[in-house]
């Protein structure tokens, strides 16, 4: 028999704890963190990979946000995979509404489909173990059972959840099955001890492995409040080529509650069969900067450099340089963060605090919480060179066939000067072309458009001059994406 499997692909999370690498407006999922590809991009491969004769694999259904969904399907593109959806919360509710809106979207194209749900900012270093462990939970899922992915601890870890399955005493293979006896919250450092002495507690790694029909009768069995207002603002929702947006305010009366509280630590007590495999394939969710240290190749000195570094007698430490040369001498156990806005220095066994950092960064309303200086938009990138009073420099690359919006602004006048490709320009009435080191003027108030004709990206200088410099004084007229 073929198991038909549809992916849920949960990108929604802001990953705080990366900053100032991940920002709200560009989280860790989106960062090449541990390769050539993004953690959303080897998500998605990693549960294509999993295609064989007896499990089919349609195409991925992707749960992010508004905002975040040009730079998904930007990166799906690259990846060379079709998606199924991309479905967009207005606002973030939490894990359980995601998989239930992801849920309604699988039953619509037919069947009761095996629901392989992951979240798009972890990291598995042994494709062919998960391809194992992964089989064996489909096998499972096909009988009716739930099925999560459970990972042996190696430390009395404090920020995962943790599942007591019944191995005690047996030799773990990625092709045993076991029963879940209970899900438990991230513990204080004494019960995650006393679970390592224990025995039988496993993290949970967030992957799940059910039936479509299956989550939607749990959720009507637990919590048949957030079903109903699922299926409410799935009926309002709306579509736009590949994008599904819910009714906004329906999706956002949903309550926010996660898979595991929502449904899985209901159902060991329950009529519902909940089976754990265990997960050996170097896996890890990256959830901090000590984490990313752990897990990628160190030098003889315990140290791993990204970027312009240059360090002596220094132990242990991560440095990830994007902009400048970075220098250490003669420290241990350091973390190292440069971006061109901002530097993070904090102790190793400390990165879990960075978070504390945001959230100072978020109630002063300070930009660095949400945009790098570079910032991704649907059509290519800006990025800031530098500002003033009452001026502004940017640095902007417009992608091949890419175009800008029709759009006037209030507030400033724009220099541009053409670097490098082809500009198409339309100002008022005139629409111009200009080639490298070719210049224009848009005044204040003109409406303009700049697209790039060509086959290479375009890049631009751009001068603002005016009273007001901020991102929201665009009035725009037309648009490609939707905005």
């Amino acid at each position: 028999m073929t198991s038909r499997i549809v992916p849920v692909i949960l990108c929604g999370g802001s990953g705080t704890r990366l900053w100032p690498l991940s920002r709200a407006g560009f989280p860790k999922q989106f960062l090449s963190l541990t390769g050539d590809e993004t953690l959303f991009q080897q998500a998605v491969l990693r549960i294509a990979g999993l295609e064989s004769a007896d499990v089919e694999v349609s195409a991925p259904l992707i749960v992010t946000n508004e905002e975040h969904r040009f730079i998904a399907a930007e990166q799906l593109r690259e990846s060379g995979i079709e998606p199924g959806a991309f479905l967009l919360e207005p606002v973030g509710r939490n894990t359980a509404p995601a998989l239930s809106f992801a849920t309604l979207a699988a039953l619509e194209q037919g069947g009761d489909p095996i629901l392989v749900v992951t979240p798009s900012d972890q990291m598995v270093v042994n494709q062919p173990a998960f391809i194992v462990a992964m089989q064996t939970a489909i096998r499972a899922a096909e009988t009716g059972a739930i099925v999560v992915l459970g990972i042996s601890p190696d430390r009395p870890e404090i920020g995962y959840g943790y599942i007591k399955a019944a191995t005690e005493g047996t030799a773990l293979l990625p092709e045993q099955i076991f029963p879940v006896e209970r899900f438990v919250e991230k513990p204080d450092t004494d019960t995650a001890q006393s679970y390592l002495d224990e025995g039988g507690y496993y993290w949970n790694a967030g992957i799940f492995v059910l039936k479509a029909s299956v989550w939607m009768a749990s959720l009507e069995r637990f919590r048949p409040d957030i079903g109903v207002a699922v299926h409410v603002a799935w009926a309002r929702r709306s579509m736009d080529k590949m994008f599904i947006r819910p009714g906004k305010a329906e999706f956002a009366a949903i309550p926010a509650e996660s898979i595991d509280f929502a449904v899985m630590e209901q159902c060991p007590a329950s009529e519902f069969s909940v089976k754990m495999v265990p997960l050996a394939a170097g896996w890890s969710d990256l959830g901090a900067w000590d984490a990313v240290w752990k897990v990628l190749t160190k030098d003889a000195s315990g140290n791993v450099y990204f970027g312009d570094v240059l360090t002596t007698d220094s132990l242990n430490t991560l440095v990830y340089a994007t902009s400048r040369l970075v220098s250490l001498v003669g420290v241990e156990d350091l973390i190292v963060i440069e971006t061109a806005d901002a530097v993070l220095v904090a102790d190793r066994s400390s990165s879990q605090n960075v978070k504390a950092i945001v959230n100072q960064l978020n109630s002063t309303g300070r930009e660095e919480h949400t945009l790098h200086r570079k910032v991704h938009r649907p059509w290519g990138w800006y990025d800031g060179i530098d500002e003033g009073e009452r001026f502004k420099v940017k640095r902007i690359q417009v992608n091949p066939k890419a175009s800008l919006s029709l759009q006037k602004h209030h507030h400033r006048a724009e220099h541009w000067v053409v670097v490098k490709g082809t500009a198409e320009i339309v100002c008022g009435d005139k629409t111009i072309f200009l080639t490298e080191n070719q210049s224009t003027y848009i005044p204040l108030g003109e409406t303009h458009r700049l697209t790039n004709p060509g086959a290479i990206p375009l890049e631009i200088i751009e001068v603002q001059s005016g009273s007001y410099l901020g991102e929201d004084d665009i009035v725009r007229f037309e648009d490609s994406y939707g905005r």
